[in-house]
Formats: C-alpha cells, sequence, structure tokens
C-alpha cells in the first residue's frame, strides 16, 4: 500500500511528531520555533486541508503554527484558536473554567487524530527526483490533488461520528474534517522519497452544532481503499500531462502486480529500495527462527512452513529492527544533485537513461497505447472483483469495502493509467454485490444493518473454484527435511544439513488462488445463457489483455501495412 496510517495520541506522541515530523523527519533543535526549524531542514511549512477549517476560522492553505498544533492535537482536542478564546472569555469578566471550556471542541480526548502518509509509487517518485522543474511541479500537483480527493471521499463516505449510549447513532460530519499536511522529501536511507503527512483531527461538527469524535476504526477499515483511490488519481494525472503509462510488474511471484510508469528501469526502483533489503534480510533470519524453535522437551514449536499470516507480523518486526536513526535533512536542490550522482553510480542503470528517464517512459507509453485499448467490461471486472476479494479473504466472508478497493485496484490495472468516469468503481461494485454476492449479515446486530458494514460472501460454490492445497503434514523429525510443498510428506534432509539450512516452504499466496479464480469464472460466465439475453458475448480475450504484463502481450504486427492502424475498441465496451 502507498497510504499508511498511524494513531496520534496526545503527549509523547504528539510531541515526538512536533519534534520530528513536522521538520522533515529531522530532528528539531530545542527551543527552535517552528517556521526556523522548517527553513533550516529545507522543507515547506505544513498547510490546512478540510471542508471543516471554516467552523474553525481556518482557510485552506493557510500555514500551520505550533500553537494551533498543540492546542488541536497536543491539548486533547481543543480549538485551534483556543489560547485567544480564553483570553477574550477571561477579558469579558468569565470564570477560568468556564474560559478554558470555551476553547474546548466537545469532550477531551486521548486519541487527537491519525497520521495518514501518502507517497506515490517509486517510479513516480523516481520522475519527480530526476525531472526536471516542470516534471517535479507535475508530479507534486498531481500528489497534493491526489490527497484532496482522497481527503473528500473520507468526509464523504467514510468519517462518521458515534454518540449516544455505546454509541449507537453514527453520522457523517455534515461541515467535514480538518487536516494539517507536512511535505517530506526523502527516506530514512537518504534516496529520494516524496510523501506528505497528513495529520487528521478526529474531532468533527454534527448538524446541532455539537462537537464529536471521529470513529478512528472506520478510517483503519478503509485505509486499503483510501491507498488505491491515491494510487489511480496519482498515476492517472500524471500521465494524462506527461504523456505517460502505466504497466503491472511482479515484485514478489505469486503476489499481487504493482503497477508503475511504463519505461522506468526496475533496477533504477531498486536502487531506492535500500530498506527493503536490509529488512528483508532480516526476515529471512527471522522466518529461520520461527521454523527452527524448540520448546522444553525439544520439539517444534510451529509447523515448519511460514504462513502469510505469520509472514506479515515477522514483516513488522523486522522493519522495526533494522530502523536506522533519522539523518540530517538537507535542502532539496542538493539533495537531487546528490541522487542523480548516487544513481549513475550505483544503481547499474547507464547515466544516459537516467539523464533523460522521462524520454525513455514517454516512449515506452507510445508502445503500449498502440498495444493495448482501455476497455472496461463491468460484467467481467464484477467477476474479477468479486472473485479476488472471495479468495482473499479468510472464510470468503467480506463487507463493500473490500470489493470497492479491488475495484479501483482493477481498475488502475487494466486503464494503464488513463482516467476513468467518476463514479465507475461504484458501478462495479453495485454490479458484483447484485450479482454475484449474497448478503450474510445478522439482523439482529445493530452494525449489522448499516451499508458499510454488511457482511457479504459469494454465491458461487467452492466446488467452482481451484481445489486448496491438502493440509498440512505433521511436523517433521529431527532426520526430515520440512516438504518443498506443505500438502506432501517430509523429505528426507541432505546429509550433513543442519536445521535451518533448508529453502524455508511458505504457505502459497492467496493472490495466486484468486487470480486462478477469477479465470475459471469468467469462462463459466462466457458459457452461460446470460450473454444471449444481453445481445453480446463477453470477450474475455480483450479484458485480458488489458491486465496483461507487457512480456506476455502479443508482439506488434510485421506487416508495415498495418503499422498505422489504431486499435479497435471492443463493441459494447467502455473505452476510455
Amino acid at each position: 500500500m502507498t497510504v499508511d496510517i498511524r494513531v496520534i495520541r496526545a503527549g509523547q506522541m504528539y510531541r515526538y511528531y512536533l519534534r520530528e515530523t513536522v521538520v522533515g523527519d529531522g530532528r528539531r533543535p530545542a527551543r527552535t520555533p517552528l517556521r526556523a526549524a522548517q527553513e533550516q531542514a529545507g522543507v515547506p511549512v505544513g498547510r490546512w486541508m478540510g471542508r471543516g477549517l471554516a467552523a474553525l476560522g481556518l482557510a485552506s492553505g493557510e500555514e500551520v503554527t505550533e500553537a494551533q498544533l498543540r492546542n488541536l492535537f497536543g491539548e486533547r482536542g481543543r480549538h485551534p484558536y483556543a489560547d485567544r478564546i480564553e483570553a477574550d472569555r477571561l477579558a469579558a469578566g468569565d470564570s477560568p473554567k468556564k474560559a478554558y471550556r470555551a476553547g474546548a471542541l466537545g469532550r477531551r480526548v486521548t486519541v487527537t487524530g491519525v497520521d495518514f502518509v501518502f507517497r506515490p509509487q517509486p517510479s513516480i517518485y523516481l520522475l519527480w527526483a530526476f525531472g526536471d522543474e516542470e516534471t517535479r511541479r507535475v508530479i507534486e500537483a498531481a500528489h497534493e490533488r491526489a490527497i484532496e480527493r482522497v481527503l473528500e471521499w473520507i468526509e464523504d463516505e467514510v468519517a462518521v461520528i458515534r454518540y449516544g449510549k455505546d454509541g449507537i447513532y453514527r453520522v457523517r460530519p455534515p461541515g467535514g474534517l480538518v487536516a494539517a499536511r507536512f511535505r517530506h522529501y526523502e527516506a530514512r536511507s537518504g534516496r529520494p522519497l516524496l510523501h506528505d503527512h497528513l495529520l487528521l483531527s478526529v474531532k468533527g461538527q454534527r448538524l446541532d452544532g455539537k462537537w464529536g469524535s471521529i470513529h478512528t476504526l472506520a478510517l483503519h477499515e478503509n485505509t486499503v481503499a483510501a491507498s488505491a483511490l491515491y494510487n489511480e488519481l496519482v498515476a492517472a494525472e500524471v500521465c494524462a500531462t506527461l504523456g505517460l503509462a502505466t504497466e503491472p510488474r511482479t515484485v514478489t511471484p505469486g503476489r499481487r502486480p504493482v503497477m508503475e510508469i511504463a519505461g522506468v528501469p526496475h533496477e533504477l526502483i531498486r536502487w531506492t529500495a535500500r530498506r527493503s533489503d536490509q529488512i528483508a534480510a532480516c526476515l529471512a533470519e527471522l522466518e529461520e527462527e520461527y521454523v527452527t524453535a524448540v520448546d522444553d522437551d525439544g520439539e517444534l514449536k510451529f509447523l515448519p512452513v511460514v504462513s502469510e499470516r505469520a509472514r506479515v507480523k515477522m514483516n513488522q518486526i523486522a522493519a522495526r529492527k533494522t530502523r536506522p536513526p533519522k539523518r540530517k535533512t538537507q535542502p532539496l536542490a542538493q539533495m537531487r544533485v546528490w541522487w542523480k550522482v548516487s544513481a549513475i553510480l550505483t544503481s547499474k542503470v547507464a547515466a544516459d537513461v537516467i539523464d533523460s528517464l522521462l524520454d525513455h517512459a514517454r516512449a515506452a507509453a507510445a508502445a503500449i497505447r498502440a498495444r493495448v485499448a482501455a476497455v472496461v467490461d463491468v460484467a467481467l471486472a464484477a467477476v474479477d472483483v468479486t472473485a479476488t476479494v472471495f479468495v482473499m479473504n479468510e472464510g470468503g466472508r467480506f463487507h463493500r469495502r473490500h470489493l470497492l478497493a479491488e475495484a479501483r485496484r482493477h481498475l488502475a490495472l487494466v486503464l494503464r493509467g488513463r482516467r476513468r468516469d467518476p463514479g465507475l468503481d461504484e458501478e462495479i461494485v453495485a454490479a458484483a454485490i447484485s450479482t454475484h454476492c449474497l448478503d450474510i449479515s445478522e439482523p439482529t446486530t445493530t452494525i449489522g444493518l448499516l451499508a458499510d458494514y454488511r457482511l457479504y460472501t459469494a454465491r458461487w460454490s467452492l466446488s467452482d473454484l481451484p481445489a486448496r492445497r491438502r493440509p498440512l503434514a505433521p511436523a517433521p523429525g529431527p532426520d526430515r527435511q520440512p516438504p518443498a510443498d506443505p500438502g506432501e510428506p517430509p523429505a528426507p534432509r541432505p546429509p550433513g544439513q543442519d536445521a535451518g539450512e533448508w529453502e524455508i516452504p511458505r504457505i502459497p499466496l492467496q493472490y495466486e488462488r484468486a487470480v486462478l479464480a477469477g479465470t475459471v469464472l469468467r469462462e463459466k460466465l462466457r458459457a452461460t445463457t446470460a450473454t444471449a439475453v444481453r445481445g453480446r458475448a463477453y470477450d474475455v480475450v480483450a479484458h485480458q489483455q488489458a491486465a496483461m504484463p507487457e512480456q506476455l502481450l502479443a508482439s506488434e504486427p510485421a506487416d508495415p501495412e498495418h503499422d498505422d492502424q489504431e486499435p479497435k475498441p471492443v463493441a459494447g465496451k467502455r473505452s476510455t
């Protein structure tokens, strides 16, 4: 995901943000004013965002001051101008207690906000790092507009204020939300990483004018859908403005491909991945400790395979263990010079490619546009989305937000950086729910009656999908090696090989099975009589081609007579 979320609490957590995050992840010198510290760090000042600013006397794009941050996030949810309000009330003759209450936004809270971190895909921020000033401005503008759109979606569709006994009542904040945005330019490793921290206040105003608190669990639950929307928006605007296209790239075999700008070498992306390499090395050590751990009786504690869930937890541990100390920030112009020199010397990418990276990306985009038409078949997209969500969620039970996130990922995959029609993601979700999903919500629970929390499963039988692997065999003895396939019995360990020296097997990734499920169901759909009712057959080939990696696409026609022909859109499909 390219959007992370973290809770902000009053006290030590807030002081961490005020000491480091607001000054570009550097170390703010003691007793240095915020504006001066930001200038020394070479990062821009923070800016206010959100539709809820008007109720607080703030304006969008206005500079964020230290006093405002302290009141809203550090003082358990007070008005940004609480100091001024309290002084005015005291001058008017109010008691200190009443004057203090006047500066409060409802009840005091411990969790004062959440920190959303937005960062584009590596190929986009590499173009930003190595491109000219115009390219940099285009990418930063697309990045900012995407954040604005995601915040608007959160305000309209995600954020809820709970009130009443046990939070039984849930309402959207009609006036919107309030957030402070801070721009950063580099990762902890010193490599380029354009990203913004969006400090979103939990305070929101209800229709009756009272201030309540946003339910942070809803924000956590929709982070994947927010990340998918942000990726879509950034890539579409960057591609449209600079004449680029995206392509799916498999980073880890068996996992979901990521959409990167075509023409940006993968070796250059690897150059930015120093932290990823450190985490991978630490993860390998943790996996070895996991499969060789024994109890007091000398028996293995765990099965000698690493499940996907266990690997996620170990990956989080590895990230914390390998986290380097923060570096002193430098001016952006100086960092861009250093990045280019470092990439030329250490990335194994030719200097002329790095110097003309945008031209290489445009040439690759032209080839993609000539070979792949942007075709979105809502019916087939609904099949793919439902099949993927059904398989990827344990037990085949899911909510609407899972379908929405997958629909946005699907659109990013097939449109290759082109803009889509507004609401197309919602249209795919509606088709998936109405045609392929079964509502299994519990009517006795209040939350189960809400549209966001209705529980679904697929209408298909499990026999329609590729069979699961056989159950795992018992743990191997001291002279047996863990199986290469978790469904097979353990094989003898080679002589002289100690425990932990074998290649650690893993449970097959769910995404592989999800892709197979979608393929099976598309073929069944094409063969059903429903196609005759619709008046056309589903063109599965065109649908699959739009989501196919470049190396698997059919080669361009060798006949020069056909070189100048435009790709023909498929009849009955929505072209973008």
